[in-house]
C-alpha cells in the first residue's frame, strides 16, 4: 500500500546476457530469483515467511556451471552441471549451500540427461532423457529409496511434467503425445504406478490406426548414428514413389520430439510420409548433443540433416524430385545452409524467418539479442568466430548454382530475425542463382516470430506454406 517510489529494489541484473525469472517452490517455503545465461545459471532465495529477510545465493555463478533446484524439508535438491556434463543430482542443507555441503544422490550419467526436477512429499520425479528419447524418473523419498521410469509403448514420442503445484500429493500429472497420438493428459499415482487418462485433445474424423510412426537411424559423416521420427499412412508405399516432408531445427540444446500436429494429416492423407530429423545442436541426447552442434562444431548440424535426407532416399522413403524440407527460425539458418550445400538433394525448401545474415548480426551488440547468442554461435569479432561463422552463413555462401523452389517467410515485427534478413537472402539468391526453380518471399506485415496471432491467421498461413509444397511435388488436389 505504500507509494511506488518508496519500493525497495530486491535485486537488479545488470549482465545483459541473463534472463531473470522469479517462483515460488512448490513446498511454499522459499521464494527464488533464478538467473540463466545460455550456459550460466545462479539462484537466489527468500525464505517466503520472512519477506523482508536477506537474499541469498545457493552457489555464486560461474561461467559454464548450470543449476535448478527445488525444496524438500530441509534440504534443497540440485540439478548441477559442475563436472557433470548431463548433471547430477545432490542435496544440500537449506542453511549451508556452499559447494563442500553438497551430497551427491544421483551422480552423473554418460548416457543419461538430468533435465529438471519437482519435489513432493514422498517423492522427486525427475524429467530426463535416455536413448535420446524424454523419460519421467519417480524417486521415493521415504524409508528404502526406490525409483522407477514410467513407461511408453511407442517407438518416438514425447513427455513433459505438466502443471503440478501440489506438495503433499501422490498424484504426478505428465503430458504425453506422439505423432500419431494427440496431446494427452495424465495422473499418475507415484506410489501404486497407476496412470489414469483425464483428457486427450479431440480431433474430429480422425482414427490413428490408419497410420504408421517408426524411427529409424542415419549415420552421419563420423559415424554417429542420428534418429529420424517418421509418420505416414498405412498404405503410402516405401518405394521411392511417395513424397516427403523432412524437418530440422538443431540449435540451442532444444530437442524436436516427435508430437501430434492436427496439419500434417492434411499432407499424410494426400500421400506424403513426414519425418522430423533429430540431428546435433540439439538436445536429444543430452548436453554433447548440443556440443557437437554449436560453435566451431556447427557445421555438424548441416551434414547430419545432410545425411539424414541421404538414407531416407536411399532407404526408399524419398526421391530428390519429391522430397521438401522445412525449418524456421535456427531452422530456417540449416535451410539455408543446407541448399547452399547440396541443393541436388531436395526438391522444395521452405524457410521460415530464417537466421540467415549470421555474420552481420552477430556483429552488432546494438541489436538486443546479439550479446545472449554469443555463447551459441560465438563472437564474430574474434577471428577464429569469424571464420567459423563465415563457412556456414547462408547469405555469405550463395553460389551461382541451381537451387531448390524456394519459400521464404518473414515476419516485419520480428524482433528476434528482422525482416531484412529473409530479405537480402532472398535477394541475394535471386541475383546469383541458376536455373528455373521458383523462389518467393512472403512478408507477413502484422506478425512478428511466430507468425500469425489467431486461429484462422494461423491456417491461412499453413495452408500457404501447403500449397506450395504440394504444388512443388506435383499433388493438385
Amino acid at each position: 500500500g505504500t507509494q511506488s517510489a518508496a519500493d525497495v529494489v530486491v535485486y537488479e541484473e545488470k549482465d545483459d546476457r541473463f534472463f531473470l525469472n522469479i517462483e515460488k517452490t512448490r513446498s511454499g517455503q522459499f521464494v527464488y530469483i533464478a538467473l540463466e545465461s545460455a550456459i550460466t545459471s545462479e539462484i537466489h532465495t527468500i525464505d517466503a515467511n520472512v519477506p523482508d529477510g536477506p537474499l541469498n545465493v545457493i552457489v555464486p555463478r560461474q561461467q559454464g556451471h548450470e543449476y535448478r533446484m527445488d525444496h524438500h524439508g530441509d534440504h534443497f535438491y540440485i540439478l548441477s552441471n559442475l563436472n557433470a556434463q548431463n548433471f547430477k543430482l545432490v542435496r544440500t542443507p537449506t542453511q549451508q549451500t556452499g559447494l563442500s555441503h553438497w551430497e551427491t544422490i544421483i551422480a552423473h550419467s554418460e548416457t543419461v540427461t538430468l533435465n529438471s526436477i519437482a519435489a513432493f512429499k514422498n517423492h522427486l520425479v525427475l524429467w530426463e532423457r535416455s536413448e535420446g528419447l524424454p523419460q519421467l524418473r519417480i524417486k521415493s523419498l521415504q524409508g528404502e529409496s526406490k525409483e522407477h521410469r514410467i513407461q511408453f509403448d511407442e517407438a518416438s514420442y514425447d513427455v513433459w511434467p505438466g502443471i503440478n503445484k501440489q506438495f503433499e500429493t501422490e498424484t504426478f500429472r505428465f503430458i504425453y503425445t506422439s505423432m500419431k497420438t494427440p496431446r494427452s493428459v495424465f495422473d499418475y499415482d507415484m506410489s501404486s504406478q497407476n496412470r489414469v487418462l483425464k483428457k486427450e485433445t479431440p480431433v474430429r474424423d480422425y482414427d490413428r490406426s490408419q497410420y504408421t510412426t517408426e524411427r529409424i537411424f542415419a549415420v552421419a559423416k563420423d559415424g554417429t548414428q542420428i534418429p529420424i521420427s517418421i509418420i505416414r499412412k498405412n498404405d503410402t508405399q516405401v518405394d521411392s514413389s511417395a513424397p516427403m516432408l523432412l524437418y530440422g531445427y538443431g540449435s540451442y540444446g532444444y530437442p524436436y520430439d516427435p508430437s501430434y500436429r492436427s496439419s500434417w494429416f492434411s499432407l499424410l492423407d494426400r500421400g506424403m510420409t513426414i519425418g522430423i530429423a533429430h540431428i546435433r545442436g540439439g538436445g536429444e541426447y543430452g548436453r554433447q548433443w548440443k556440443l557437437d552442434g554449436k560453435l566451431e562444431k556447427k557445421m555438424n548440424t548441416f551434414t547430419d540433416f545432410i545425411a539424414c535426407a541421404e538414407h531416407l532416399i536411399h532407404k526408399g522413403y524419398a526421391h530428390p524430385k519429391k522430397l521438401v524440407i522445412e525449418g524456421r527460425s535456427a531452422g530456417g539458418l540449416l535451410m539455408g545452409a543446407v541448399m547452399n550445400m547440396r541443393p541436388d538433394l531436395f526438391q522444395a525448401v521452405v524457410a521460415g524467418v530464417p537466421f540467415v545474415d549470421v555474420v552481420n548480426t552477430m556483429l552488432d551488440a546494438t541489436i538486443p539479442l546479439t550479446a545472449i547468442e554469443w555463447e551459441e554461435w560465438g563472437n564474430p569479432n574474434n577471428e577464429k568466430d569469424f571464420h567459423t561463422i563465415r563457412a556456414y552463413s547462408p547469405y555469405d555462401n550463395v553460389k551461382a548454382q541451381a537451387y531448390p523452389a524456394t519459400l521464404i517467410l518473414a515476419g516485419l515485427n520480428d524482433p528476434r530475425v528482422h525482416y531484412w534478413e529473409p530479405a537480402k537472402f532472398t535477394a541475394k539468391l535471386r541475383a546469383t542463382k541458376t536455373g528455373t526453380e521458383a523462389l518467393l518471399l512472403k512478408t507477413n506485415m502484422g506478425a512478428g516470430h511466430g507468425g500469425s496471432s489467431g486461429r484462422y491467421g494461423r491456417l491461412k498461413e499453413k495452408a500457404f506454406e501447403y500449397a506450395f509444397m504440394l504444388d512443388q511435388v506435383g499433388i493438385k488436389k
